[in-house]
């Protein structure tokens, strides 16, 4: 199933976001704006990996082993995951939480994912 038009440009919202942040050399909130997109990603097959790909590369530009080590992880479950519906709710998505773990979610993004159904 595809992402409704709202979610969708939420999404696409938060990875512009991301690498206009990163470009402005504001790297925690790049990195903020990369989890948000992680969070309304995650019950979609191709966005999560996308956000993965996006994640890893954030980690590659840092030089941030830790990171990439993490992301090249997600990369591959990421789709199985979001396939198979096992992707843990609201976890953000770094190599620094538990790739299993649920975490909440901001209410700003609870409601459109409650939108989304």
């Amino acid at each position: 199933m595809p992402m409704n038009p709202t979610l969708r440009a939420a999404f696409g919202d938060e990875l512009r976001a991301a690498v206009e942040a990163e470009a402005r050399a504001e790297l925690p909130r790049a990195w903020r704006h990369l989890e948000r997109a992680h969070v309304l990603s995650q019950a979609f097959v191709w966005p999560h990996i996308v956000v993965h790909w996006r994640m890893l590369g954030y980690g590659w530009r840092r030089r941030d082993v830790k990171e990439m080590a993490g992301q090249v992880a997600r990369v591959l479950g990421a789709g199985p995951a979001s396939w198979l519906g096992r992707a843990p709710v609201g976890n953000t998505g770094g190599a620094n939480v538990g790739i299993f773990t649920p975490m909440p979610i901001p209410d700003d993004l609870r409601a459109i994912l409650d939108a989304e159904g």
